[in-house]
């Protein structure tokens, strides 16, 4: 007890206070009321907390030691000792004699926490998902993409919500000559289309090396259209005429690669048949559609027409042209042309096809052609060979405009 002067006010600390409320017997002050505590040992006093029996083995601390008075060091590590006794006495088994403190288990890992920039990568939540699937079919050299729904869109308007559309590209060569869209959904997150895109003139060798783009985005009325999500499937990934179905979470947009091999850049395709009629004794080209043609204009697109030519032509009469179909790049022209020739006279002739941009006021535009005949290789030339092989057939190929066409006079 702290002794006053007569009219001097009483000071008693805090800790004081606590002693009394949790201390029986003699108020001794003490430095910090968590010494009370094990879980946070700080200079517990010798006679605090229940103690641990020493081992049988231990030498007896002298009491006189004990009793007399101690230095700041020696106070030190009897606490020391006097914490871990008081750790293993709470450990230790009712009945049993406690030990030398055992060894403490290995902590547990903690568990790992999701990293902050490696958990955007989780963009279920934050972009939504989408359903489709995709068919390639073989024989007509089509690859049909159903665009179902999508689920949980980020909302991009005022309202919280959003105005919704898909659009497809094929990389490697992503233009308005590739793209296909779906109609716009306004005004949910939820979005069903049902829809069916189809990209015609794909071939096997497609299958193996492009790379199917799906993007959805948010359309508005008085600026730039917003980017949502996309995902990405490579063709080769889908067997030949078996619908596989998809349900993708979408990603942030990737970067295309712009140092894309310029031999993969391509003017377009273009669907032809050939038949020898016997009826007609001459050979029907048929120029049935173009696909992702090379846009030549200033607003993106073309205005494409087809010339014919069956060489060599000493007349020049074997000119036959489509019409002109203005604004695509995909074209269809669904006419035909008939060449009077003998079968067998075939053998020596040249079908040379060219696609041309029709401009006014100026020269049309060269996109591409094709040339089929004896001096052809791969598929143009065996598309020529089947023809002459079964005459009264009707044959279709897609085939790749090239840039020059060997022979031809690239004017109008």
């Amino acid at each position: 007890m702290t002794l006053r002067r007569r009219g001097e006010k009483a000071t008693i600390s805090i800790q004081e206070h606590m002693a009394i409320d949790v201390c029986p017997g003699p108020i001794r002050p003490i430095k910090q009321i968590s010494d009370y505590f094990p879980r946070f040992p700080r200079g517990l006093p010798p006679d605090a907390g229940p103690r641990a029996a020493a081992p049988p083995d231990a030498p007896a601390r002298p009491a006189a030691a004990s009793a007399g008075r101690r230095s700041p060091s020696d106070c030190a590590r009897d606490d020391d000792e006097d914490v871990d006794q008081l750790f293993g006495a709470y450990g230790a088994s009712p009945g049993l004699s406690p030990g030398p403190s055992p060894a403490r288990p290995p902590a547990k890992p903690p568990e790992d926490e999701p990293d902050a920039d490696g958990y955007e990568s989780d963009d279920c939540t934050a972009l939504g998902t989408l359903d489709f699937s995709l068919l390639y079919d073989q024989e007509n050299n089509a690859l049909h993409c159903t665009i179902s729904k999508a689920k949980g869109l980020k909302p991009m308007d005022h309202n919280g919500l959003a105005d919704p559309y898909v659009k497809l590209h094929l990389l490697p060569g992503a233009s308005k000559a590739n793209k296909l869209r779906t109609k716009t959904l306004r005004n949910t997150l939820n979005p069903t289309w049902n829809e069916t895109l189809t990209y015609y003139g794909i071939t096997d060798e497609d299958m193996i090396r492009k790379t199917l783009r799906i993007s959805v985005c948010d359309e508005d009325k008085f600026r730039h259209n917003e980017f949502i999500g996309e995902t990405r499937v490579p063709l080769k990934k889908l067997k030949a005429n078996h619908t596989k179905t998809f349900s993708i979470c979408l990603e942030k947009q990737l970067p295309v690669d712009k140092t894309e091999d310029k031999s993969l850049e391509e003017r377009g395709r273009i669907l032809i048949s050939l038949k020898y009629s016997s009826q007609k004794q001459g050979l029907l080209v048929g120029i049935v559609r173009c696909a992702h043609l090379a846009a030549m204009d200033a607003n993106g697109y073309s205005d494409p027409y087809v010339k014919t030519y069956l060489k060599p032509d000493v007349d020049k009469k074997s000119k036959h042209k489509t019409a002109v179909k203005k604004k695509t790049l995909n074209p269809e022209f669904n006419e035909e042309f008939c060449y009077e020739i003998k079968h067998g006279d075939l053998a020596k002739k040249t079908l040379e096809v060219t696609v041309w941009d029709y401009d006014i006021g100026k020269s049309n535009d060269f996109i591409g052609g094709v040339v089929l005949g004896i001096n052809a290789k791969g598929e143009r030339l065996k598309h020529w060979f089947d023809c002459l092989k079964n005459k009264d057939k009707r044959i279709e190929r897609w085939h790749t405009l090239t840039n020059e066409l060997p022979g031809a006079v690239l004017s109008d």
